[in-house]
C-alpha cells in the first residue's frame, strides 16, 4: 500500500509539472507567440503596448538575452546571440535594467515574454570578448564570469554527420564547447540563470538545441525552476513554459517524442509539409486529416510555424520546401491556414531583410543595432520585414481569438486545390491555389449579415476596405476567389461583421 501510494503521488507530481510547462500562461482571448528575432528590449516593449496587445497576440519570444561572445569576422553575424561566454544579461538587444523594463511593460498589456536560453554549451570564439566586456578562452574552455572551466564540458569531440544519440548529446555542436548537463555545479549555475529571468516576470522559455541535450538531465533542471512570479500577474503556483527546440526529420536516431514528457516541442515537420502544400506541389485535398494523423506532435504539445530562422536560411534538416517572406503570397496563404486550423501553439516569424545566411540585424557600421521604422500603413522599414504585422497575419490572429475552442466543421474539397472549412458557428475560411477561379456557394456556418474578409481589409468606419461576403439568413453565401491575382484565401469570423 505504501509502495501503491508513492507512486501514484510520484506520478501526479510529474504530470502537474509537466501541465504547468505547457500551458503558456497568456491572457484569455489572445494567440500567437511573435518571434521578434534580434529586436532590442526598448522596441519589444513599445510593440507590445502599440501593437501586440491592441492586436490580440499573446506573448513574444526573444532573443538569446545572456551576454555572448564579439564576433567580428563574418561581421556581427546573428549566431554570434548563439554564443554564450557569460549568463549575464547585456547583449546588442539592451542592458538587464532595459531587459527587466521590457518584461514588466509587456506583462503591464497581457504580452508574456519567452526568452530563448543558450544552456547546451559555450562560445566556441570569444577571442574578442563579450558583450558584458567579459573575458573567456574558449580553447582552455575557461568562462570565468560564469565560472565554468574544463570539468564543466564534455570531451573534446566534434559531432559528425552521421552521429548516434550519444555522440550528438555529448560532443560539440559546430565547435561549442558542450556543457555536461548532469554535473550539480552547471546545473546549479544554469537553474539560477533561468530563475533570475523568472523573477523579472518572464513567461517561460524557449530552449535552443534541445535535442543535444540528454531528456532526464533537461528534467532535473525544469524540476527546479521557480514557480512564476506573483508579483508579474501569474496565478499562485504557475509553472514556466517550456518549449523545446528538437530538430526530428527522422535521420539520426533522436525523436521528438523523447521530449514530448517534458514540454512543448517545435514540430519542424509540421513547417516542411505546409511548405511543400502551400507552394503547390501537392493537392490540398489531403490536408483534411492535418495534424497527429500527420504523424505529427500532438495539438497539445506542438510548436508550429511556417518557417523559423534556421529553415528560412537554407539552414538545418529541413531546405527544400520551406516557405519565407520573400514570397508573400504563398506565406500569407500558409500562414492562414496555420491560424485558422485547429491544431498546435503557433509561432509567427518576424525577420529581417538578409542577403546571406549569416547576416545579423540591420546595425550602424558600428554593429549597433537599428531600431525599426513604421510607414503609414504600419508596415516596417530600415531593413525590418515584420511578417506579424502583415494584415493577412494579424487579421488571422483576430480569426484565431475569435474562433478560440471550435471545432473543424463542413469541410469542403475539389479533390485537388480548393478547400474551405467552418471553425463552429464563429468562422470560415477557403483557399484556392488551383489555377482556376473557386466560385461556389457554400455554408459558411456563420450567422446572416455582411461580412469582411480579413485577409483582402479591414473594418473602418463600418465598412470594409477589402472584400464583402453577403452570408444568408441560412448561412450560406458566394464564396469566389479569383484563380489569379488574389491571394488565393478568404476568411471571415464572427468580429468581422460589419
Amino acid at each position: 500500500m505504501h509502495i501503491s501510494l508513492h507512486v501514484s503521488v510520484a506520478f501526479c507530481s510529474s504530470f502537474l509539472v509537466a501541465y504547468g510547462q505547457i500551458n503558456s500562461n497568456q491572457w484569455p482571448n489572445r494567440s500567437g507567440i511573435v518571434q521578434l528575432f534580434e529586436w532590442k528590449w526598448n522596441d519589444i516593449a513599445d510593440e507590445c503596448e502599440q501593437f501586440l496587445a491592441p492586436n490580440g497576440y499573446g506573448g513574444v519570444q526573444v532573443s538569446p538575452p545572456t551576454e555572448n561572445s564579439i564576433v567580428l569576422e563574418p561581421f556581427r553575424p546573428w549566431w554570434e546571440r548563439y554564443q554564450p561566454v557569460s549568463y549575464y544579461l547585456v547583449t546588442r538587444s539592451g542592458t538587464e535594467a532595459e531587459f527587466v523594463e521590457m518584461v514588466r511593460r509587456c506583462n503591464v498589456v497581457g504580452v508574456r515574454i519567452y526568452p530563448e536560453v543558450v544552456i547546451n554549451h559555450m562560445a566556441a570564439d570569444a577571442q574578442h570578448g563579450g558583450t558584458g566586456e567579459s573575458l573567456a578562452e574558449s580553447e582552455l574552455t575557461s568562462y570565468p564570469a560564469v565560472p565554468y572551466n574544463e570539468s564543466h564540458f564534455h570531451s573534446n569531440c566534434l559531432i559528425a554527420a552521421d552521429s548516434q544519440p550519444i555522440e550528438i548529446r555529448e560532443c560539440r555542436l559546430n565547435g561549442y564547447p558542450d556543457l555536461n548537463q548532469k554535473s550539480e555545479w552547471v546545473q546549479e549555475r544554469i537553474v539560477n540563470f533561468l530563475n533570475k529571468l523568472i523573477t523579472y516576470g518572464v513567461a517561460g522559455f524557449n530552449i535552443a538545441d534541445t535535442k543535444y541535450m540528454w531528456p532526464d538531465d533537461l528534467q532535473n533542471i525544469y524540476n527546479r525552476l521557480a514557480n512564476l512570479s506573483e508579483e508579474h500577474g501569474f496565478a499562485y503556483g504557475s509553472r514556466s513554459f517550456i518549449m523545446q527546440s528538437v530538430v526530428d526529420m527522422g535521420v539520426d536516431g533522436i525523436a521528438k517524442y523523447e521530449y514530448r514528457p517534458l514540454g512543448m516541442v517545435t514540430e519542424l515537420a509540421h513547417s516542411h509539409y505546409l511548405g511543400y502544400y502551400f507552394s503547390g506541389r501537392k493537392q490540398l485535398s489531403d490536408l483534411r486529416n492535418w495534424g497527429r494523423n500527420w504523424s505529427f506532435l500532438s495539438s497539445e504539445r506542438a510548436i508550429i510555424f511556417v518557417d523559423d530562422y534556421i529553415n528560412q536560411r537554407g539552414l538545418g534538416s529541413s531546405k527544400g520546401f520551406v516557405l519565407t517572406h520573400r514570397d508573400r503570397k504563398r506565406y500569407a496563404t500558409a500562414s492562414t491556414f496555420m491560424l485558422a486550423f485547429p491544431y498546435g501553439t503557433p509561432r509567427i516569424m518576424s525577420s529581417y531583410d538578409f542577403s546571406n545566411a549569416y547576416q545579423g540585424p540591420p546595425a550602424d557600421m558600428y554593429g549597433n543595432v537599428i531600431s525599426p521604422v513604421f510607414a503609414s500603413d504600419g508596415s516596417c522599414q530600415s531593413g525590418w520585414i515584420c511578417e506579424h504585422r502583415w494584415n493577412e497575419v494579424v487579421n488571422m490572429i483576430g480569426f484565431r481569438n475569435a474562433v478560440a475552442d471550435t471545432e473543424l466543421t463542413n469541410w469542403y474539397d475539389n479533390g485537388a486545390y480548393q478547400i474551405a472549412f467552418c471553425r463552429g458557428n464563429r468562422g470560415f475560411v477557403a483557399f484556392n491555389l488551383q489555377g482556376a477561379d473557386f466560385d461556389q456557394t457554400m455554408q459558411t456556418c456563420l450567422p446572416a449579415g455582411t461580412y469582411c474578409d480579413v485577409i483582402s481589409g479591414n473594418i473602418q468606419n463600418g465598412s470594409c476596405t477589402g472584400t464583402s461576403i453577403q452570408v444568408a439568413q441560412d448561412g450560406t453565401a458566394r464564396v469566389f476567389i479569383a484563380g489569379i491575382g488574389s491571394y488565393g484565401v478568404l476568411a471571415i469570423h464572427v468580429n468581422s461583421k460589419t
